[in-house]
């Protein structure tokens, strides 16, 4: 399936000079949404995960799925203020502004298997951020999955050395 086709680029949002890349059309086409799903879950299968962590909100909206078709949990990540725990934090850079990042204390046990799994990745700065804070509680990052990743601005090598599937490549 070519899920470029299920892709909608909005041009200057939400800031002049970036081109958004919208999944809502392949969330609104049930086969698109599943095959993608299913794309990161067969990624997962042999990496023994025990837990799913996206950030807010398109991280919520792929990651849920795939951890419930894993049978494991999914824990949010959020900006400030968000969470109504006691929480650890990280800033990043993103690509256009700094930004904080936040995650429940005792989301992450020592020790645990996790997945990585947003809607993009550009910069890298969200799921370095993620990264960060995983590792911080103890836990071990066995891969990070994207429905998109836009050529030109880096973001593997924000996180070089981690595990990476990307389904679809766009220019930044």
């Amino acid at each position: 399936m070519d899920l470029e086709n299920y892709i909608a680029t909005i041009k200057d949002y939400p800031q002049k000079g970036v081109l958004f890349r919208d999944i809502s059309p392949l969330m609104a086409d049930g086969n698109a949404y599943s095959y993608a799903v299913r794309e990161i879950v067969q990624y997962a299968t042999d990496k023994k995960i025990d837990m799913v962590v996206g950030p807010e909100a398109r991280g919520f909206i792929v990651g849920c799925p795939v951890a419930f078709e894993l049978g494991i949990g999914f824990a949010p990540v959020r900006k400030p203020g968000k969470l109504p725990r006691e929480v650890v934090s990280a800033d990043y850079q993103k690509e256009y502004g700094l930004d904080t990042l936040t995650m429940h204390a005792d989301a992450i046990k020592p020790g645990q298997r996790v997945l990585i799994v947003d809607d993009l990745l550009a910069t890298g700065g969200t799921v370095k951020a993620t990264i960060e804070m995983i590792e911080k509680l103890g836990g071990v990052v066995a891969g990070c999955a994207f429905l998109i990743e836009l050529d030109g601005l880096n973001g593997r090598e924000a996180i070089s050395g981690y595990d990476t599937k990307v389904l679809m490549k766009f220019p930044s």
